[in-house]
């Protein structure tokens, strides 16, 4: 029973984690091709539009890690469930390092900007805060992945 909890739990906190880096996706072309410098910086930086990205995120992704490395010690003597249970791991703790790569080094330029004009790095900035964001959500549907595999590959190699 504690398997399958965990298995749950693993994928439940895995798909809410995905969530908020997803929509990071689905939004990011009008913010990058449509809206205009001052919108982006508007919504991005002055209203707290991500405010809460922050605050659920974090703890969201961290329990995700260790309900996934719990899940790959339940699975230890199941192969090939196993590998992809750690795999999983891996790669939502790869988003998370990507985050604090990529994303992280942007929002701290973000917390210096000021209303008034378009700071001179404002292209460069924006296009690493995107990108970046794009990248932890494809290392974090990998991750998903590869924890549903976990949870079918014992089922998969059952014979029928």
């Amino acid at each position: 029973m504690s398997l399958y909890l965990t298995g749950l739990v693993s994928l439940m906190l895995a798909a809410l984690s995905l969530g908020p880096s997803f929509a990071h996706v689905l939004e990011a072309p009008p913010r990058l091709f449509v809206w205009t410098p001052e919108l982006w910086r508007e919504a991005t930086v002055f209203n707290g539009q991500f405010a809460l990205f922050a605050k659920v995120g974090a703890p969201l992704d961290v329990t995700t890690i260790l309900a996934a490395c719990l899940l790959s010690y339940l699975l230890a003597n199941e192969r090939p469930a196993f590998w992809f249970a750690l795999a999983g791991a891996v790669l939502f703790a790869a988003g998370l390092a990507a985050w604090f790569a990529l994303v992280a080094p942007a929002n701290a330029i973000l917390a210096t900007w000021k209303p008034g004009p378009i700071p001179p790095d404002f292209e460069a900035v924006r296009l690493r805060w995107e990108t970046g964001h794009m990248a932890v959500a494809a290392l974090k549907a990998l991750g998903l992945g590869s924890i549903s595999i976990a949870l079918l590959a014992p089922r998969l190699g059952g014979g029928t």
